[in-house]
């Protein structure tokens, strides 16, 4: 199935057959509606031209070839540049996905376009799956199409028997097909229980208003098993679509199609079991037509491996909303035109009213959830703010009993209005000896910054070991000052039995008339970040800080739930054997789609996931995807192999090897073909659990790689206690040394040789790198200059214009 994507003017509008298809069956349903056509013969016209235009998209889809030349993945191709993000392990740079095309690059060196890889028993198995479930839609189409063509060429005691036949063909050919929609993903178990909670609830409101808007005399069979299968199918089928209308939108307009060719079908079924005349039956024309039209263009836009939806919000109306209204509607219908409800009428209303509640208690127990979040979150965020101590209502001594100091209250009575000036606030933390600060520290502390200010400066106690100085130069004297009592504060202090040295932040903020609190939030921003940074230096508030405190806050508020709303994402970038130019493998790279935050690189989620305690759930997540699409792939003949990206805390889970192991059963994935890589700045810290873990995944056949290895003395110590296979560096390590000497690519090749190790260069950007890692004898090769990283559509279609060559 093609993979180049339609162009943004085709998405935004309906393209013009539609159009003129929608045009004429408004035509022909008004033309039978006044009598000039008669009703059956124009329901057949008005349906025929939208199911004919349906059938033939779709026999296009279900019969096109595999795109193999350059035009099929244009996003990766080689091409200048490289995203410096983190990858799942949080701390090394990675490629982001290439969403805009580039223009395209000259073809490495490797197989001409023409190259035999298009035959049968080497097509993606994806792209084989997409075009056979366009060949059962187009037939689920063509059977609803046929069914109302015949019904004017078929006596009156044989339409419904039609009818109830193409409902019965269309039925399970739509089920199946959509049942093998690719992209599909394992739910979690939260959201499966409110998809399917609000499935119950819209399917039992459905059944009860098709019960009661049905003529209470005697119900025909085939009016009633239409009604109860039709209503379940539909629920089935609307909450399905609204949840996947973002990450599957193709996936999405399938379903809708489903549902209003399905409730045509059954909406015809009932008619013609009433003996209707003809007239009515023109009702289901808009229904099958849409349904025709939604079903092709679904399947279209699926098989171009689109991005999702911007809209990713959840609906909430299947779950509350729709089913009372559905509901209460029907039963006002039927009070007024028959005034009295059966036995199961009454069964099935009330039946309606469990879902509700316990949906109701789902959502009730998400926002307790949520609202404990935000506790959490604006406590996190009074404690970054210094705000964990509020001002006293009445005031406060003037002195410090300790120091003699100015307390927090006096400060922000001096510090209202003022017009001029600067705020340092100064926080002390242990040096190196561990040696907590002490109250004679406390002391001398406060002799310092006396001294190191005038005497017309405000020096004040705000809390424990946090300090401010109120004065009135500018910001540079006052820049200048902070600096100043970095310096005498970090000078040893006397202490009983010795000397400390205590470390110093200080964050500096201008005193312009503003709120007190504000001015006195904004220098303790800054002096956070000056902790942050490594201490002893004095750090200046920009607007900058409190963009990035507003991101966490926001990261931390979003991040919860994403894996079960499917806003995760993997994108893959090829990794190549640098001798030929063919594609051996891949890297999974994580992405975050939000609705809210748009995509969010690894470097930002993950540090988020581990403050929050997401880093299982997500690497999970991640585990899971990736043998699914290593199965996807090797089931085409592809013997490639995927790394995926850990980190040691996800490592030190006692069950990781056995998740592992039982992912690799699921998708029945050969181990050699996955690939757990770690950063090896980040192992030195857990060194004992990472080589622990190593050996229990070689001895399921799954290889280890260490990522970031930077030739050092102490990476080469790490290096021979751990159980890897594979080596990945940076590029840094390619070009000369600085002293003459021979690259250093060239002394870690030579390593890897002896230690039996596979060196993967990764980060290459430039031609000269690929070709420098090569003369050094590496044997593979990753970075923007051989492929970009792009979605598993794309990079599937790519794959295709190379041979299946087992590495």
């Amino acid at each position: 199935m093609p993979v180049t994507r339609p162009s943004g003017d085709q998405r935004r509008r309906p393209p013009l057959p539609e159009l003129l298809v929608c045009l004429a069956g408004a035509l022909f349903v008004l033309a039978g509606a006044v009598g000039l056509v008669p009703a059956r013969a124009a329901l057949a016209l008005a349906v025929a031209a939208g199911c004919a235009l349906a059938c033939v998209r779709l026999a296009w889809l279900a019969g096109a070839p595999p795109a193999p030349g350059p035009s099929a993945a244009p996003v990766v191709r080689p091409g200048p540049g490289r995203d410096a993000t983190a990858g799942p392990s949080g701390g090394r740079p990675v490629a982001a996905v290439a969403e805009p095309s580039p223009p395209p690059a000259p073809r490495p060196a490797g197989p001409p376009p023409g190259h035999p890889v298009g035959r049968a028993g080497r097509q993606a198995r994806r792209a084989a799956l997409s075009r056979r479930v366009a060949a059962i839609l187009d037939a689920a189409v063509l059977a609803a199409g046929l069914t109302v063509a015949v019904l004017p060429l078929s006596g009156p005691p044989y339409r419904l028997r039609v009818a109830l036949a193409g409902l019965a063909v269309s039925a399970p050919l739509y089920a199946v097909a959509l049942l093998r929609l690719p992209g599909r993903s394992r739910l979690a178990g939260a959201e499966r229980l409110r998809r399917t909670v609000d499935t119950v609830g819209l399917g039992i409101s459905l059944v009860f208003a098709g019960w009661v808007l049905l003529p209470p005399d005697d119900v025909p069979p085939a009016a009633r098993v239409a009604t109860v299968g039709g209503g379940i199918a539909l629920a089935v089928l609307l909450v399905a679509a609204l949840a996947d209308r973002r990450d599957r939108p193709g996936a999405a307009r399938c379903l809708g199609g489903a549902a209003a060719t399905l409730a045509g079908l059954a909406l015809l079924v009932v008619l013609h079991a009433y003996r209707a005349p003809d007239g009515a039956t023109l009702v289901v024309a808009p229904l099958l037509l849409l349904g025709a039209l939604l079903t092709a263009a679904g399947a279209r836009r699926a098989a171009t491996g689109e991005r999702p939806g911007p809209d990713g919000s959840p609906a909430a109306w299947p779950g509350l909303t729709a089913p009372a209204g559905i509901a209460a509607l029907a039963a006002g219908h039927h009070l007024w035109t028959v005034g009295e409800f059966t036995a199961p009428a009454m069964a099935l209303g009330l039946a309606v009213i469990p879902p509700m509640v316990l949906r109701e208690l789902l959502a009730a127990a998400d926002q307790r959830r949520h609202a404990d979040r935000l506790a959490a979150q604006e406590e996190r965020l009074r404690r970054l703010l210094g705000t964990d101590q509020p001002a006293p209502a009445t005031p406060a001594p003037v002195a410090d009993p300790l120091t003699g100091l100015a307390d927090r209250g006096e400060l922000l009575r001096r510090l209202a209005g003022r017009d001029g000036g600067a705020l340092l606030v100064v926080d002390l933390h242990p040096g190196d000896d561990g040696t907590g600060v002490t109250d004679p520290v406390l002391v001398e502390a406060t002799r310092r910054l006396r001294a190191g200010g005038s005497p017309d400066d405000l020096v004040a106690r705000l809390a424990g070991t946090a300090f401010a100085v109120l004065t009135d130069v500018g910001p540079v004297l006052a820049y200048a000052l902070g600096t100043r009592l970095v310096a005498m504060l970090t000078e040893p202090c006397p202490r009983p039995g010795g000397t400390t040295r205590l470390r110093v932040g200080v964050g500096l903020a201008e005193t312009t008339g503003g709120d007190p609190e504000d001015v006195l939030r904004q220098a303790e921003l800054a002096r956070r970040r000056a902790v942050q940074l490594g201490g002893d230096r004095v750090e200046w508030y920009d607007a900058y800080l409190e963009e990035q405190l507003v991101r966490r806050l926001d990261l931390e508020r979003e991040l919860p739930g994403a894996v079960a709303r499917g806003e995760l994402d993997l994108v893959y970038q090829p990794v190549l054997a640098l001798a030929d130019r063919l594609p051996v493998g891949t890297e999974a790279l994580l992405r975050w789609r939000s609705p809210v935050l748009g995509t969010v690189l690894p470097d930002e989620l993950l540090p988020v996931a581990a403050d929050l305690d997401l880093l299982g759930e997500v690497g999970r997540w991640v585990l899971d995807r990736a043998c699914r699409q290593l199965a996807d792939w090797s089931g085409s003949g592809r013997e490639l192999w995927m790394a995926v990206n850990v980190t040691p805390r996800e490592l030190a889970a006692p069950d990781f090897v056995a998740r592992t192991a039982t992912a690799l059963a699921a998708y029945e994935v050969p181990p050699e073909r996955l690939v757990v890589e770690v950063a090896e700045p980040v192992v030195a810290a857990e060194l004992p659990t990472v080589v622990a873990r190593f050996a229990g995944l070689r001895s399921l056949g799954v290889r280890t790689a260490l990522d970031d290895f930077r030739a050092e003395h102490a990476s080469l110590a790490q290096l021979r206690r751990l159980p890897i296979d594979l080596l990945k560096v940076g590029p840094h390590l390619v070009g000369p040394a600085p002293d003459g000497q021979p690259p250093l690519i060239e002394v870690v090749a030579n390593l890897g040789d002896r230690l039996g190790l596979e060196v993967v260069v990764e980060g290459l950007e430039s031609a000269a790198q690929v070709a420098g890692a090569s003369r050094a004898g590496c044997r593979y090769g990753q970075g923007f200059a051989l492929a970009r990283p792009a979605t598993a559509e794309r990079v599937e279609a790519w794959f295709e214009e190379f041979p299946s060559t087992p590495r």
